[in-house]
């Protein structure tokens, strides 16, 4: 046993950095958090803790681990949390005050052994202001949820930073929902080159005289202009930078990238991941340059120091960058060897001379003051494009001023003004970073919340087509036509649900400190304030808690939110039709309420696209006249009849005992033809069936399904499963192999925890 013991976040990190330190040190883990917090005295703010129940076997391997080494050496990561673990892992292991707390923003031998001879104490500031930050997300949390759940029809729960960035999606919607499209006649000419009119036309008719005083008409090159230029590479990462260039670029979620790059961290690949410093280390400048040198060149080299602009900027003291610049690949699995090859080349560009570019206009002349425009780029010297960015050329021809040019083709495209860009999660990153809101490690988390709570999805359309007119001059001839386009794709783009948008109106009508964006990006300032001891912890609470929970007992009063729109009467029945929202969504009711009538209403789904504040009356007639649900489309070739009908979980087919989703169509059209062989697929695809025993060939080969949820096993591949008895299959699920799983957290058990190991009140600056 060594004579230090020194105590990580996870063990993928300990495993690190055990083969950088001698046998004189063991590293364990504490694998996260070891105790939670479970009540707030909302006069004291004192917190009381709990010991998690999954750490118990830990802590009882760390609690042995300190009694047999000499020193106790604290290294979990550099940021506020971080230091509320090491705190946390001195009060449950009855660490005296003085102990060592060691922090390196990379996980390499030098930084170690660095961390090692200069160590300091816990860092009470910066664990007080972790715990503000958590003490308001459990405050905020547990009232708001509490009233948004009484008066919100499908609210789940609403947090402090995640209900901003609800808002800022909802407001997009609304903007674009409110958008008034108009459109123009853009006209561009084919001269061998592209070129576009520097005039826009706003109707057909002056747009076709124009084509018509072009027919037979002379071209002249009236300027030649050549304008040297310079494309400076960008920073190095930031956690909020590399979350948006890793979705743009990559594809990735901000959830995945923080998983990649918290491996490649782990790993010793690269520097702290949760960081908003812009800072380079000097060893890291001088072996980023020697390495550009060498590889490119020293043309290719110009140093550079970058500056973080947010004077506040606690997570970490440098920028993200691999540890070793030498190393071209890095990674166990394809994300995160993207993900390092993204980090590596951004960090090698910094140290890159700028690109040198070429920029040419031409202009040429019409019959008319308007002049088309060619406009050409060349690069002229690559430098730090040679390893990050795109490289876009545009040559022009050589052309002088007076040369005679010859129109190909000149065509006028009826173009249509766009709406705002609804969000992505690389550009709702940038967005709340912007305004001041989260922090490096909440982005992720934030983004999983709002989707996870079924408040914001992504869209899944590739966009709508629509005829746009088109006039094409060509051979003295003006041709007329229609030709199509697509508008409005939403893939991949962060859209509210109905129940989000009754959410973000509820809390800005009711808690507009909540969600108003000063306000909060305040809050993140106050607990920088609090990290660097310039204020106190209980009275930011204080000054927080007290408006704040008179807003809570105000909501007391608030009739339930619905905000229901009556669209009209059906001109049948007269009766009133409504838009609505309910636990599962939007939809259209016909009728009122069979508690007042006692007639039973009439719903129907909104249109596909249509919110409850869109929907018109003669949509939600069409609606209406939809058949009921569920549905019967027949009887398929084997006699099962089946049913189009509609759940929880989307539409589906009900056909005998199986029930098959059906994504791609929509349960009041689809039709019999359509529907049997997703039936068909389905139905074939049980290789047996004993009622709560199946064998199934899913996806990734054939298995047995038993009773209940995830009580499935796989079949070898040696093993024919048509083979297999029912007796057989029962053998396998009673014989498969047991999975690790966190053990659920009951409060029964976390009181029996509280009361033997801790009860601990909220830190006091030392």
């Amino acid at each position: 046993m060594g004579k230090n013991l020194v105590i990580v976040e996870s063990p993928a990190k300990a495993h690190t950095i055990e083969k950088y330190l001698g046998s004189d040190y063991q590293v364990l883990a504490s694998v996260g958090h070891i105790r939670k917090d479970t009540k707030v005295d909302k006069n004291t703010f004192d917190v009381t803790y709990e010991i998690d129940p999954g750490h118990k076997s830990i802590i009882s391997d760390l609690k042995k681990a300190v009694k047999s080494v000499d020193k106790v050496w604290l290294a979990t990561d550099e940021d506020r949390e971080g230091e509320a673990i090491s705190w946390h892992l001195c009060q449950v292991l009855k660490l005296p005050e003085d102990t060592a707390r060691i922090t390196f923003h990379e996980i390499t031998k030098p930084a170690i052994e660095a961390a090692i001879k200069s160590p300091r104490t816990v860092d009470m500031n910066m664990v007080a202001s972790q715990q503000a930050r958590q003490t308001l997300d459990m405050l905020v949390g547990f009232d708001l949820s509490g009233v948004v759940r009484k008066k919100v029809p499908g609210a789940i729960s609403a947090g402090r930073v995640q209900s901003p960035a609800l808002r800022l999606i909802v407001e997009r919607e609304q903007a674009i929902e409110k958008f008034a499209s108009k459109y123009s006649y853009k006209i561009t000419g084919d001269f061998g080159f592209a070129t576009k009119l520097d005039h826009d036309f706003d109707d057909e008719e002056s747009t076709k005289s124009f084509l018509q005083s072009l027919i037979g008409a002379e071209y002249k090159v009236a300027s030649v202009e050549t304008a040297p230029g310079n494309r400076k590479p960008q920073p190095p990462f930031t956690t909020a930078s590399m979350q948006i260039e890793a979705n743009s670029k990559l594809g990735f979620t901000t959830r995945t990238t923080m998983t990649a790059a918290q491996s490649l961290y782990q790993a010793g690949l690269i520097t702290y991941h949760r960081t908003d410093s812009l800072n380079l280390s000097k060893q890291a400048i001088a072996s980023i340059a020697g390495y550009v040198e060498d590889v490119y060149g020293k043309e290719y080299v110009k140093v550079r120091n970058f500056k973080t602009k947010n004077d506040s900027a606690q997570e970490a003291h440098e920028a993200i960058r691999p540890t070793d610049i030498h190393r071209e690949v890095a990674g166990k699995n394809d994300y995160e060897k993207r993900l390092y090859n993204l980090i590596r080349t951004r960090a090698l560009a910094t140290q890159m001379a700028d690109a040198k570019i070429e920029n040419t206009t031409i202009k040429i002349t019409t019959p008319s003051e308007y002049f088309f425009e060619g406009k050409g780029e060349v690069i002229t010297f690559d430098g730090f494009l040679k390893v990050y960015g795109r490289i876009k050329e545009n040559e022009l021809p050589h052309l002088a001023v007076g040369d005679s040019v010859e129109a190909q083709s000149i065509v006028a495209k009826q173009s249509y003004s766009k709406p705002p860009a609804r969000y992505t999660e690389g550009s709702l990153v940038k967005k709340l970073e912007e305004l001041g809101i989260g922090r490096p490690s909440t982005y992720a988390s934030i983004m999983t919340a709002i989707q996870a709570r079924g408040y914001v999805v992504k869209g899944d359309s590739e966009g709508e087509e629509r005829q746009v007119r088109q006039f094409t001059l060509e051979n003295g001839q003006i041709k007329d036509e229609q030709v199509t386009e697509k508008f409005g794709a939403n893939k991949g783009k962060l859209m509210p649900s109905p129940i989000g948008e009754l959410i973000s109106g509820f809390l800005v009508d009711n808690f507009k400190n909540i969600v108003d964006y000063k306000f909060t990006a305040n809050i993140e300032k106050d607990l920088d304030l609090i990290a660097e001891a310039k204020l106190d912890r209980v009275k930011m609470l204080r000054d927080f808690y007290g408006p704040f929970n008179d807003s809570v007992l105000a909501s007391e009063g608030i009739e339930r939110y619905n905000n229901a729109r009556l669209l009209g009467h059906d001109p049948e029945t007269g009766k009133a039709i409504y838009a609505k929202v309910g636990k599962n969504g939007g939809f259209i009711q016909l009728g009122e309420n069979e508690k007042e009538t006692g007639e039973k209403p009439r719903f129907a789904p909104l249109p596909k696209r249509k919110s409850v504040k869109t929907v018109t009356l003669e949509q939600a007639l069409k609606q209406l006249a939809l058949p009921q649900l569920p549905r019967s489309l027949g009887k398929a070739a084997d006699g099962t009849e089946i049913i189009a009908a509609a759940g929880p979980f989307g539409p589906y087919l009900k056909c005998g005992t199986y029930n098959v989703p059906m994504k791609d169509f929509d349960p009041y059209t689809i039709s019999l033809e359509e529907a049997e062989p997703l039936y068909v697929a389905k139905r074939d695809s049980y290789i047996a069936n004993w009622g709560d025993i199946q064998i199934i060939n899913g996806a990734y080969g054939p298995y047995v399904k038993g009773p209940g949820r995830r009580n499935n096993v796989r079949i070898p591949k040696d093993v024919d499963p048509k083979s297999i008895t029912k007796e057989q299959a029962e053998e396998m699920l009673a014989n498969k192999p047991k999975t690790t799983r966190r053990p659920a957290k009951r409060k029964t058990t976390a009181k029996k925890a509280t009361k033997k190991a801790t009860s601990t009140k909220t830190v006091k600056k030392s």
